[in-house]
């Protein structure tokens, strides 16, 4: 087997050595008289975190990690630490996290840290194979563009040889247009970029979005069921598998609550239900993070649901295709999907029709002409349609309880990391 050296412990006659690798630990076991001197005296040199190629027997052991253990007859050094680590692998959860990412692939080394990426590849594995499996289209948009997705600052500007871009918000521009192009149908797992100086412990510079975008839809509830059967598909597969039933004992968590069916609460709503759990916001105002919270906790409250779609966002919060409201047009057909308390879908009815969007794009304060490309696809024949986009880190970050968004993030990206 190859791996890590994990800890050493030499009893004299014999030597205990842990090694790790991606499936976990195993005890290597070396004794005088019955391991060759030459793998005795290369265990005598062994350091923490050296790589190694071990060669022996297979033996039961109930006491020993996993419930077996190797009788060494080889091993050999395949690369030697050149200084201590500064980081102990072991317990590296217990150093502070932005110690941690600096150190981020010894971090990982840990197994539980670890887990969590196995964990995010599930995840976004099985949203891939719901949309998949439902007709949809897998697109790869460009990431960089020639112009804004939502208007206003929040892009990273740069240098596209002698012409200004951007790196993408989001697809969003690009799925509306496959949908109009004839996919109908169309879903998208990729990095998208948000310039926001944003110092909390649920943003971050450069994440990975699961869009998704459906033609022909009666409104927006139809995007939001498309949302909520992803959700169930997911959360009960991966806690079906053995990686999830690991997360759960390591982490000390519990699958989520799902009702038969998520609750649908429009903000005027919940502005009166919010007073009820003593929380005023004023109408015509954004859900903030203790907003949040509390419509998770009348969701489990009222439902038993770790889940609760908020509907009918304000118009001024929403982006410029958003659909208004016809009885209302203060508000729109724009909802977030809430998890455990926290925003990790955001999506819409997009209007459709080219001279509402015209003049939306100037009531926004927005000048058409810098939306040239994108006004362009509504000229020919749009379908009514609609889409949203999911936080793959929120997603994992709230099934397993982690404390930061940058612990689901390999290498997170904010206003001041940019290595490793």
């Amino acid at each position: 087997m190859y791996g890590w050296v994990s800890r050493i412990r030499d009893l004299g006659r014999v030597k205990f050595v842990i090694i790790r690798d991606r499936e976990g630990y195993i005890q290597t076991v070396a004794k005088k008289n019955d391991t060759p001197d030459e793998a005795l005296e290369t265990i005598e040199r062994l350091d923490r975190e050296d790589v190694v190629r071990v060669k022996g027997v297979l033996k039961r052991n109930p006491q020993a990690p996993g419930g077996a253990e190797i009788l060494v007859k080889e091993i050999e050094i395949l690369s030697k630490t050149v200084e201590p680590a500064p980081i102990e692998v072991e317990n590296s959860l217990s150093s502070d996290l932005s110690t941690r990412l600096r150190w981020r692939w010894l971090d990982t080394r840990n197994p539980k840290v670890n887990l969590i990426f196995k964990i995010e590849a599930e995840v976004a594995r099985l949203f891939r194979e719901y949309f998949i499996s439902k007709g949809f289209t897998e697109i790869f948009t460009p990431k960089i563009v020639g112009g804004a997705t939502e208007g206003g600052a929040e892009v990273f500007p740069i240098v596209y040889f002698d012409k200004p871009a951007f790196l993408a918000q989001s697809p969003q521009f690009y799925k509306q247009m496959a949908v109009i192009a004839g996919f109908e149908r169309v879903f998208e797992i990729g990095p998208v970029f948000r310039a926001e100086k944003h110092h909390t412990i649920r943003h971050l510079t450069e994440y990975h979005s699961i869009d998704y975008e459906i033609g022909f839809i009666k409104d927006y509830h139809d995007v939001m069921d498309i949302a909520e059967e992803a959700f169930k598909y997911v959360v009960e597969k991966i806690f079906e598998s053995h990686l999830g039933k690991t997360a759960l004992r390591e982490f000390n968590i519990e699958k989520p609550m799902i009702p038969k069916r998520f609750p649908r609460v429009s903000l005027k709503n919940l502005y009166n239900i919010l007073e009820e759990y003593g929380k005023k916001i004023p109408v015509g105002e954004d859900l903030d993070p203790d907003g949040e919270k509390l419509a998770w906790r009348y969701a489990l409250d009222k439902y038993g649901s770790d889940f609760i779609f908020v509907t009918d966002y304000p118009w001024k919060y929403r982006p410029f295709y958003t659909m208004r409201r016809e009885d209302d047009p203060e508000y729109t057909y724009g909802f977030d999907l809430l998890f455990r308390g926290l925003e990790v879908a955001t999506g819409s009815q997009r209007e459709h029709r080219y001279e509402i969007l015209l003049q939306q794009t100037r009531e926004k304060g927005l000048n058409p002409d810098n939306f040239w490309f994108y006004l362009e696809f509504f000229k020919y024949g749009a379908p009514p349609h609609g889409g949203a986009g999911i936080g793959l880190e929120r997603v994992v970050m709230q099934l397993l309880k982690l404390d930061n968004i940058r612990e689901a993030r390999l290498l997170p990206r904010d206003p001041e990391r940019l290595f490793p």
